[in-house]
């Protein structure tokens, strides 16, 4: 399976850079967690981006990031990189410790530059081989060795929640200068604490003309925000400009200012960054989702029409199969709640309406452009994991996505693929799109004979146990249910419970949050059941519930759940932490 293979290697290579990063130093004392566990996914993911398409690697860790970690940054369990307390450390081997530690790292990487990076991290291994030291140990190898001040930026260790930045920009056309007003604001700091400003590198270019131009050294230049607020001034710049914020991802912030559809389709379209270009996308897309109604009767005849040619020029332009499948991919519904929490309630069912219906409708918009990908990306021979093989494969796969959104896709044809296939990448995917699309009768027989071919391998029955579980339908409750009485299914084993329990909780929003809280229901029994035998499984499982102040419905039937494990006696204290700071946590 494609992804496993990208995995295994990534898992293989943070494990080898832990020689360094982790067993010769390490920390002094729990709380300096990040300096191992953030380094080291730093340096995989440098690896990675080495071994594969950097750009597609950045994309791809970037959507896991806001995903998950944003989440994880705006809920109960919101901590700093450096955690300054806690009850169990194991509830510290989090997001925060590891992606965003991560991206603490890559921040220190682009301030730095890669010469004066190397450097300071050179120094680091020499000076501490051998030895148990700090984050703070760490950066001031960096310092002394680059010569700057880095006394500032320790605070990205020390505050937690995820910054906000805002931008305006003004141009005067008779000097050719552009100034960018940037603005900076930590929204999750505790009340009465200070908002002081952080070190925020904002890797910035300027697209003029549909061309993204030269600022001297390329088409980046990173701007360090180190005030509340700061203007930037860019000369010689002969036309307005459209702002490309953030190459790279180059810091985890919230860019909160909302750019027009007219600049997102231009950086869409033009910008040379890939996750700019897949970034505007991703706001073009779920702009559009917002805008639909809900209901089934309220197909509008039109949806953007420059969204759509902006579609088109990504399926046929230069751009590499795997950067074209996460361009033209819809937002997640994660995503798009966490970008209704940003002003408001989530309403789940909404979302998944909507989203549904945005599937469907550019499936159906650009019905010949999702066949032609079918017809002309073929590959030849036995499978190979190469980078080229498996972004055609990712490509091929959206493409059959939408198709089958629209009513356009062949059943017969998935399921003569799904006999056919020569890897698991896409007897895994023909396997999903038959068990959301086919007659139950029919998706039931498909998954017994996968079953049966499969069962000796635990890893892909794991991956059968999550594809039920994610099945976007509310009857998926009695589903998840079933399967937990499944002679395949070992309440003692973490990756089954993962597989199917935590697949459910966290990747089927509108199945865990049915109208009548049975999806709630499920996921306390399941941790009432566990909780006493795996507290630490049990704990990380409660993410789910623990947002419950985030959602439109369904507020008091989370609630009631939580209570009910709070009152459990005696309590593991893993799961003590996770549910007190859940219903303590103000609204």
């Amino acid at each position: 399976m494609d992804r496993n293979f990208e995995s295994i290697e990534a898992i293989i290579a943070h494990e080898y850079f832990h020689n360094w990063t982790g067993n010769r130093i390490t920390c002094r004392d729990w709380f300096q967690l990040t300096l191992k566990e953030g380094f080291t996914v730093f340096r995989d993911a440098e690896f990675s981006a080495d071994m594969n398409s950097r750009g597609v690697k950045r994309v791809e860790d970037v959507m896991f990031l806001r995903t998950h970690q944003f989440a994880e940054d705006a809920g109960p369990m919101a901590h700093p990189v450096r955690p300054d307390a806690f009850v169990d450390i194991s509830n510290f081997y989090t997001l925060t410790v590891y992606e965003k530690g991560a991206e603490v790292v890559r921040m220190l990487h682009t301030l730095l530059g890669a010469e004066a990076f190397f450097a300071g991290t050179k120094l680091y291994f020499e000076r501490f081989d051998g030895q148990a030291v700090t984050c703070d140990d760490f950066v001031d190898s960096l310092s002394e060795a680059s010569g700057r001040d880095l006394e500032q930026f320790r605070r990205w260790y020390e505050q937690p929640g995820t910054p906000e930045v805002q931008f305006e920009g003004r141009y005067d056309a008779a000097l050719q200068r552009y100034h960018l007003t940037l603005r900076q604001h930590n929204p999750r700091l505790k009340e009465g604490a200070q908002d002081v400003p952080l070190v925020i590198p904002v890797a910035t270019g300027l697209v003029v003309d549909a061309q993204p131009i030269d600022l001297g050294e390329g088409t980046t230049r990173v701007l360090e925000l180190t005030e509340p607020e700061q203007t930037f001034i860019f000369e010689d710049i002969p036309a307005e400009p459209v702002p490309s914020l953030l190459r790279g991802f180059s810091a985890p912030i919230r860019i909160t200012t909302e750019q027009s559809d007219a600049d997102l389709l231009m950086l869409m379209g033009c910008d040379d960054d890939a996750f700019v270009a897949w970034d505007a996308a991703q706001h073009l897309l779920a702009r559009s989702m917002e805008s639909l109604g809900t209901m089934p009767s309220e197909t509008p005849e039109e949806i953007n029409s420059e969204l759509t040619q902006a579609c088109e020029r990504v399926l046929t332009g230069a751009m590499d199969p795997a950067m074209k499948a996460l361009t033209v991919t819809l937002p997640s519904e994660e995503y798009l709640a966490d970008r209704a929490a940003q002003k408001g309630l989530v309403d789940v069912a909404a979302n998944h309406a909507r989203r549904q219906k945005m599937k469907a409708l550019l499936g159906s918009r650009l019905v010949d452009h999702w066949q032609r990908v079918c017809s002309q990306y073929r590959l030849q021979g036995a499978y190979r994991a190469s980078a080229g093989d498996i972004g055609v494969r990712a490509l091929q796969h959206v493409a059959q996505d939408f198709l089958l959104a629209a009513g356009e896709g062949d059943l017969s044809a998935i399921r003569a693929l799904h006999e056919q296939a020569d890897n698991l990448t896409d007897r895994l995917a023909t396997l999903r799109w038959l068990v959301q699309y086919e007659t139950p009768a029919a998706r039931e027989q498909v998954l017994a004979a996968f079953y049966e071919r499969w069962q000796h391998e635990a890893l892909v029955v794991n991956q059968w146990f999550t594809i039920q579980a994610t099945r976007p339908a509310e009857d998926c409750v009695k589903s998840v249910r079933l399967l937990m009485e499944h002679d395949a299914f070992d309440w003692r084993n973490p990756n089954k419970l993962r597989a199917l329990v935590s697949a459910f909780a966290g990747g089927n929003p509108i199945a865990f949050h049915r109208a009548d809280g049975a999806g709630y229901r499920l996921l306390g029994d399941v941790i009432l059941k566990i909780q006493a035998s795996n507290p630490q499984i049990a704990a990380r499982m409660l993410a789910p519930l623990t947002r419950w102040r985030r959602y439109a419905a369904g507020q008091d039937l989370m609630r009631e759940v939580l209570e009910e494990i709070a009152a459990i006696d005696p309590l593991p204290k893993d799961i003590f932490e996770v549910v007190s700071r859940a219903l303590s946590d103000a609204p």
